[in-house]
Formats: C-alpha cells, sequence, structure tokens
C-alpha cells in the first residue's frame, strides 16, 4: 500500500493542476466545519466567561405568569414561605430574599441612573461578589435598616471621577422620594451571574422594608443549595414545590446559572451543528469532483492497468492503486483544510474578540468525513479500473 501511495504522489505531481482542483473542494469543505464548529465552541465559552463562575450554587425564583396577573393561585414570598421553603425541600442551604428598584443617584452636579438591590446581610458575600473598596453591609445595617450603599464600580467611576467614593452621602431618588445614603464600598468588576457589579447598587433590605415599602414581600427569592452539582437538581424540586403549593404550573418562575448556561450552550451548540452539516455538503461536492477525476484517470491510464494485469496483478491490487490514490487527494486536502480553518478561526476570533478555542473534535470529524467521501467516491472508479479486460487495456489509449 505504502508503493501505492508513492505511486499516487507520482501521478499527482505529473498533474499538479487537476490534483490542486480536487483539493480544493476537500479544503473548503473541511476548513468550514473546523471555523464553525469553533466559533460556537468559541461563543459558549464566552458565554460562560461572561456569566462568571459566581452564583452557580444558587437557584433564583421570581413571580411567574399567573402572578403578574393576579390570580388568587400565586405564591406570596413572605416569611412564611421561605420558613416552609427551607423545611419542605432538601438540599437548600439558606434563603435570601431581595427586592430592586429604579433609581437616580446623585452626588454634587454628578448623577446616575441604577438598577438598586435591596439584600439582606451576607448576600453579596454568598454569592461571591468582591469589594474594590470598602467594606459589606453588617447584620445591625440590616436590622437598623441603616442608610448605607454599595456602589458598582461603574456608578463609582461616574459620580466620583476621582475615586473617593467611601464615606461619602450622596443622593438616591426612588417613586420621586429623594434619601440620603452613605458610601460603604464601591465593588471590584467581575462578573457575577445574574448580579450587576457594574452598574447596579446595593442597600440593606431592613432599609428598604422600613422606610421604601413596610413589611414588603421579595421580588425575588434566591436559594442557596448545599453544593453546585445540587443546584440544578433543585431548580425542579423547587419548581414542583411551588406548582403543589399554588396549584397552578405558572405561580412561579425557577432558574438557575448552570441551566441558563446549559440552555445557551445547547443553543449554540445545535446551530454550530446544523451549519456544520451545511458546510460538509461541500465536502461531498468535493467528492464527486474527486469520482469524475478519478474517472479521467482511469481512462488515460489504461495501458499502465493492462500491463499491470498482464504481469499478473489481481483486480483487487488495481481496484487498492485507485483507492488509494483517491484516499491520498482527500489526506491531503483536509490536512491543509485543518491548517486553514485553524488559521481562519484565529483570525476570527480576533477580529471579534472571542476566547481563543479550536474544536478538536470537529478537526477529527472532518478529516475523517473527508478520507471517507475520498474512498467512497474513488471506490466506482477503482471497481471500474478492476474490471477492465487487460487485452482491450492494453489495446486502447
Amino acid at each position: 500500500m505504502f508503493e501505492d501511495f508513492l505511486n499516487s504522489l507520482q501521478n499527482f505531481r505529473r498533474n499538479k493542476m487537476r490534483t490542486m482542483l480536487s483539493i480544493l473542494g476537500v479544503i473548503i469543505g473541511v476548513a468550514s466545519v473546523i471555523v464553525i464548529m469553533s466559533l460556537g465552541s468559541s461563543s459558549t465559552k464566552q458565554i460562560q466567561d461572561t456569566l462568571g463562575s459566581a452564583g452557580l450554587d444558587v437557584v433564583s425564583i421570581s413571580s411567574g405568569f399567573m402572578s403578574r396577573r393576579g390570580s388568587s393561585s400565586s405564591i406570596t414570598f413572605n416569611e412564611s414561605f421561605r420558613e416552609d421553603l427551607y423545611d419542605s425541600v432538601p438540599g437548600i442551604k439558606q434563603v435570601w430574599y431581595k427586592n430592586s428598584l429604579n433609581a437616580t443617584l446623585t452626588y454634587g452636579t454628578y448623577s446616575a441612573s441604577a438598577q438598586c438591590t435591596a439584600v439582606e446581610t451576607g448576600y453579596l458575600e454568598m454569592y461571591g461578589i468582591q469589594l474594590d473598596d470598602g467594606e459589606f453591609f453588617s447584620v445591625t445595617d440590616n436590622a437598623k435598616g441603616t442608610q448605607k450603599i454599595i456602589l458598582g464600580n461603574e456608578i463609582a467611576s461616574s459620580l466620583f471621577p476621582n475615586g473617593d467614593a467611601l464615606g461619602k452621602n450622596i443622593l438616591l431618588v426612588t417613586s420621586n422620594v429623594t434619601f440620603s445614603f452613605e458610601v460603604i464600598g464601591v465593588l471590584k468588576e467581575q462578573s457575577a451571574g445574574m448580579e450587576s457589579t457594574s452598574t447596579g447598587c446595593y442597600i440593606p433590605r431592613g432599609f428598604y422594608s422600613k422606610k421604601i415599602t413596610p413589611n414588603p414581600t421579595a421580588s425575588t427569592v434566591m436559594v442557596q443549595a448545599v453544593s453546585e452539582d445540587a443546584a440544578t437538581s433543585l431548580v425542579d424540586v423547587i419548581q414542583s414545590y411551588c406548582d403543589k403549593v399554588s396549584g397552578s404550573s405558572n405561580s412561579v418562575s425557577v432558574s438557575s446559572m448552570q441551566t441558563m448556561i446549559s440552555q445557551m450552550s445547547s443553543i449554540t451548540g445545535t446551530l454550530s451543528a446544523m451549519l456544520a452539516a451545511i458546510a460538509a455538503i461541500s465536502l461531498l461536492v468535493g467528492g464527486i469532483g474527486i469520482m469524475n477525476i478519478m474517472i479521467v484517470t482511469v481512462t488515460e491510464r489504461k495501458q499502465e492497468i493492462g500491463i499491470r494485469k498482464a504481469l499478473g496483478a489481481s483486480p483487487a491490487v488495481i481496484r487498492q492503486l485507485f483507492l488509494v490514490e483517491s484516499a491520498s487527494i482527500t489526506i491531503m486536502g483536509g490536512i491543509a483544510g485543518i491548517l486553514l480553518g485553524i488559521a481562519i478561526t484565529f483570525a476570527a476570533e480576533y477580529v471579534m474578540s472571542l476566547s481563543y478555542v479550536i474544536s478538536v473534535n470537529a478537526c477529527f470529524v472532518a478529516f475523517a468525513f473527508s478520507v471517507f467521501v475520498g474512498i467512497f467516491f474513488g471506490l466506482s472508479p477503482a471497481s471500474r479500473a478492476a474490471k477492465l479486460d487487460p487485452v482491450k487495456a492494453l489495446a486502447g489509449e
């Protein structure tokens, strides 16, 4: 077989242009599959990097369709719900309540709009959110409802261009009511999943329940699972519990970071696979081109085939000769396609500022498929050559 391969290389050198045109379709097909699959993997990694690793053990519960319509079957996120949820659902480490409000923050001549979140003591630390400067809320801050605030880094930069936010008093305006808050912390810029550490701000939920909305129900319930592995299964368990309590399947919406990442990864993976399948069609087109070239090659080399058969070559040997030649074309095209695909992928990821990811599986699959195409489409011309009558082959040009 190695001798057949060397013989194939000699034939390729004699017909360079024909060989290049045959290889071109394979190169384009393999490169297209690799680029599409790699960009899909890169997009998935970009999503994961953007959402970050914080909050992977947290499950979010918010009002569902029935609750927004004011149905009598809706669930109220009060203290009774917190206690019942903790006691009824296994795998829960802690339950956190929070509320959100739109606010305008002002300091001197500077102002900024922000999504302000009222949280309980320890919630930010639990979520893995880090401080660039200052401190988190204490138990006293939440119990007494102190007027303290922690700013996201972009909000802090907007209000305090010189970076001296700590200890300053700012005004927070919400629903046409103005409150004064002391800045006790500025958050680091980081990927924190469902929490905004850049454009948001945080106040003690104790203050929210005393001054803004007395005795409020939570707008969102954040459930911390006993482990990251337990968070995914906890989503279904909590959903079933809430459906049972409310008597409706639309009373709450339950989600987690892991399910969100999984769903997004599934979507990008499916789209990439569909596009790769479309790109693989060019490999089939290239295979048809190889078959045509091999038919021409068999016709041109009739006398060679006749001589080989006259010297005792069996049909199997003749068939192998042309199959090796057909496979050699796709092997060279596959290698060139992999190199081209990797180069294009790196260039595209650099231009689009994506994470550098090359799909090794795509390289392997595309290469294996290209070799299969070469053998499959080379089989008919090879069989045709094997069946030639040596007398007729020697007699014709």
